[in-house]
Order: C-alpha cells, then structure tokens, then sequence
C-alpha cells in the first residue's frame, strides 16, 4: 500500500527528529537516511545556527520548561496556597483543579511579567539581532531570575545548601551559584506557602469546631459536621471577599 502524502511527511519528520541528536553529537557530519539527508554546520552569527540544531534546542528548552515555569518562579507559592484554601474550605472539587492551576499560571504570570520583559531586553532582543553571543544571552537571561529567586530566598536557606555543596562561605550574592540558588528557593517557597496555608486555615477551623460543638450539643452525632459548615464557611468567605484578600495578600508577598 503507498504511502499518502500526510504518512509520507509524518515519516520525513520522524526520521528527521531522530537523526538531530546524532547530528549534534557527531559535530560537522551528514546523516543520511531514506530519501532525507541532514546537514549540521558551523554558525559564526548567532542568525547563521542551523536550523536542526534550532529544532534540537527548541525541543530541549520546551521539555525543562514545565519545570522551570514550577519551580523557579512565584507559581510553587501561589498554587499550593490556592490548594490549601480550597481544602481549608472544604469543596475538594470546587474550584476545579484546572482552574486552580490556571489562576496560579496567571497569577504567576502576573507577578513575574518585570522579570520576562527584563530578560526580553537584555538578552532575548540583542541575541536575535546579533549583538551579542548566545553564551553573553544565557548569562544575561538568567540574572533577573538569580536577582527574584535570592530575593525571596532565606538566608538559613542558602547557608544550608552553600554547606552541603561544600562551598567556601561567599563574598556576594553573586559568588553563589545557580545550582545553589535554585533548591534554597525552593524550599523557602514551600515554607512561605505553608505559613500562608496555616493563616488561611484557622477562621475555617474555627467554624468547624463550633459547628461540631453545636451539633454535639444537640445530640446529632450521626450528622457530618462538614456538610452543615462549608455553608457557612462559604459565606464567611464570600462576605469577607476571600477572592480579593487571598490574591491581594499572594501578589504583595513577592514585593
């Protein structure tokens, strides 16, 4: 059976997609495969990259960005707030878990739109039209993100990887690597967000004690405490405009 046009331009570009490792390990080199050859070559300019080493890293940077978006950015405080407000009420499934994650994605992206467009004029712009390097872009690219992450980065938190790395107590802030920054960020993002998480706890465990006193009182033990408080913990949190207070508080704590 003969291949259609679409099965024939799927192949090429699975054929094409597996030769671009090889070709970046091989250097200069032609990679033939049926009816396709792929040709990596040497870029003095930063616009003369060719264009399977583009692909290559395109793919490379799309794979980490998941897990740069998560872990160096305000997302990691932001939707385990989110989470733990929507546990505190007590509605496992409301809001849904898609649209927690997408108010944490742009709420993130509102809170580090400085950071992006930083990054955008320093490195992003001059790289594309040539003026500088793409080592001198990398290096300009990650600085706004060292300069957030050690802003809101205890210093117990630095110390302790600074000494589990074995380093030499640093001079400056930039003396620090990335490999360092990154985890002490980390882990003092999940210690904020969880003071932020016990605040937002206590007027809702308040309310279950009352409502389980109540119905203790009353002899109406087989009665769930749970179904009769998260109508009033709604209320409280809608006539306290929770909405409001939680992404107010959330958005100020990165300044």
């Amino acid at each position: 059976m003969t291949p259609t046009p679409s099965r024939r331009s799927l192949i090429l570009l699975a054929v094409i997609l597996m030769a671009l490792p090889l070709a970046a390990c091989a250097g200069n080199s032609n990679l033939s495969a049926p009816g396709v050859t792929v040709t990596v070559g040497d870029g003095e300019e930063p616009g003369q990259v060719s264009a399977g080493v583009q692909l290559l890293i395109l793919l490379t940077v799309l794979s980490l960005a998941p897990a740069i978006l998560i872990l160096a950015t305000a997302f990691t405080r932001i939707v385990i707030v989110l989470s733990l407000l929507r546990s505190a009420i007590g509605t496992q499934q409301v809001p849904p878990g898609q649209v927690v994650v997408g108010l944490a994605l742009v709420l993130t992206f509102f809170v580090m739109a400085p950071v992006w467009n930083e990054v955008n004029e320093t490195a992003v712009k001059p790289f594309t039209d040539g003026d500088i390097t793409q080592q001198q872009a990398l290096d300009r690219g990650v600085k706004p993100f060292r300069e957030f992450m050690l802003q809101q980065t205890r210093e117990k938190d630095l110390a302790l990887f600074v000494q589990l790395a074995h380093l030499s107590a640093p001079s400056t802030m930039d003396d620090i690597p990335t490999s360092v920054v990154l985890p002490a960020f980390i882990i003092s993002e999940l210690k904020t967000a969880f003071q932020m998480g016990f605040v937002i706890y206590i007027p809702f465990l308040v309310i279950d004690m009352v409502v389980s006193s109540a119905l203790l009182s009353m002899g109406m033990m087989m009665l769930p405490p749970s179904i009769v408080s998260i109508p009033f913990k709604l209320l409280l949190f809608v006539m306290a405009d929770g909405w409001y207070l939680i992404v107010q508080s959330l958005v100020l704590s990165f300044h």
